[in-house]
């Protein structure tokens, strides 16, 4: 896709957050999606579900997935701006909207071995929860890195649990990964990816794999550094 690329600067985290995410690695952004927005992404996850080829490339079992780029509150949602300041804090520089998907762990599926993703790739991640999650239904497990010895452990990893409208945004280097969801109680979720600007050309390549049907040419540029790209 072709589209003139356009800039958007981004203010800069709050002080005491960067410095979290500097020691953390992680940030749970509390209630940063407007509750009257809540229920339409609900709606835009569960009318996205669909069978297995929607997808040009299989996605994991014991997952639900949904197809919903295209939904304006889905696209509202990846531009809150607490949300675009981390991905600035973590990113330190220009960058695009990659994608952005819906999954939910089935019951009694989801568990995940702690990985990285993309290591070495500079990309941000990020989980806007749609349901109350925690322990007992699949939530997302992080090493914290400070703790992070350079090999997944377990013993490092501590789940987050909070309520429908937090968002969840790391450093994809860091080691994460979903638990298993023993209650059957949903915990739907959009994940997203941002990536740093010089990666663009190799992530236009494979939309079409990755099911990417939204307009990517928004570049998002850290407020102190917004300058026209070269």
């Amino acid at each position: 896709m072709h589209h003139r690329l356009m800039l958007t600067e981004v203010d800069p985290l709050a002080g005491d957050q960067a410095a979290a995410l500097v020691r953390d690695g992680y940030l749970l952004l509390r209630g940063a999606v407007p509750a009257a927005w809540r229920d339409m992404l609900r709606v835009a996850f569960d009318a996205g579900v669909g069978s297995s080829d929607q997808w040009s490339a299989p996605r994991g079992g014991g997952w639900r997935h949904a197809l919903l780029d295209l939904d304006p509150t889905v696209q509202r949602t990846c531009r809150l701006p607490s949300l675009l300041a981390v991905g600035a804090e973590i990113l330190a520089g220009p960058f695009f909207l990659a994608q952005v998907e819906g999954r939910e762990p089935l019951p009694g599926e989801g568990h995940q071995p702690l990985h990285r993703d993309g290591a070495g790739a500079k990309a941000v991640s990020a989980l806007v929860f749609l349901d109350a999650y925690g322990p007992d239904n699949g939530a997302t497990r992080v090493v914290p890195r400070h703790l992070d010895g350079g090999e997944p452990d377990e013993a490092s990893s501590l789940i987050v649990a909070g309520d429908a409208g937090d968002i969840l945004v790391f450093d994809a280097d860091l080691p994460h990964g979903a638990t298993r969801n023993r209650s059957g109680a949903r915990r739907r979720s959009l994940l997203l990816s941002f990536m740093q600007e010089r990666h663009r050309a190799s992530q236009d390549a494979c939309r079409a794999i990755r099911n990417v049907r939204m307009d990517t040419s928004e570049v998002f540029v850290p407020r102190e550094s917004a300058r026209p790209l070269p």
